[in-house]
């Protein structure tokens, strides 16, 4: 038999899309979400040292459950991490240097405020996201979260250096080295405990604000 060839140059209809395969991976989305919040609320119940039965009881499911939407418990954990950054960590980070001030010590000591805060406010987060810190081969929320905050504090330090016509070489030094000082600083206050949130705020202002207040030219 002769087989027909089209020659139109008009390419064949694609087929329907599957509107029941469509659905479920919107629910297999839904689900999985709300797995990441109950394990969220297990971390903050139990502690950095969360188990899938915590994350189970926390969803009011079974855990066999959870095995159906995670791999293992390293696949949820980086889940968490992941919300956590997304959804807690960095709005407020970055929302601080968002906000225009017209004072360089008053935005320091926005976004210092910002990161104790988060410590005082969310103790039990901030200590199972350390715990994670430089798990080989898995996310490493506390390095994605610098990176990120010094990425946006040395795009504004860049714009006040070219703004005055001088070199914008140092922006990312001096970002860098201003995030890694609050963070480790922060992070050794949380269990010394030695003044209070307000005046750790204010002493590391002090400091940022007098480092930065050499390097940077004055507002116009």
């Amino acid at each position: 038999m002769q087989r027909v060839v089209d020659t139109s140059g008009v390419a064949p209809p694609s087929p329907a899309p599957d509107g029941r395969r469509s659905r479920w991976t919107e629910h297999r989305r839904a689900r999985r979400e709300d797995l990441v919040g109950a394990a969220v609320e297990a971390v903050r119940l139990v502690g950095p040292d969360f188990s899938v039965d915590d994350v189970a009881r926390s969803a009011g499911v079974s855990k066999t459950v959870i095995y159906r939407y995670f791999s293992d418990k390293d696949e949820l954990i980086d889940a968490v991490l992941e919300r956590i950054s997304q959804a807690i960590l960095l709005p407020r980070l970055l929302g601080e240097l968002a906000v225009e001030r017209a004072d360089d010590r008053a935005s320091l000591s926005a976004v210092i405020a910002a990161f104790v805060a988060l410590i005082e406010d969310e103790p039990a987060l901030y200590r199972f996201a350390y715990a994670q810190t430089g798990r080989t081969g898995r996310a490493d929320l506390v390095a994605a979260t610098e990176h990120a905050v010094a990425g946006a504090l040395g795009g504004l330090i860049s714009e006040r250096l070219i703004a005055a016509g001088r070199s914008a070489d140092g922006a990312m030094t001096w970002a860098y080295g201003v995030v890694g000082m609050v963070q480790l600083a922060a992070h050794w206050w949380s269990a010394a405990r030695t003044v209070s949130a307000a005046e750790l705020v204010d002493q590391l202002t002090a400091l940022a604000d007098g480092g930065l207040g050499t390097l940077l030219p004055p507002r116009s």
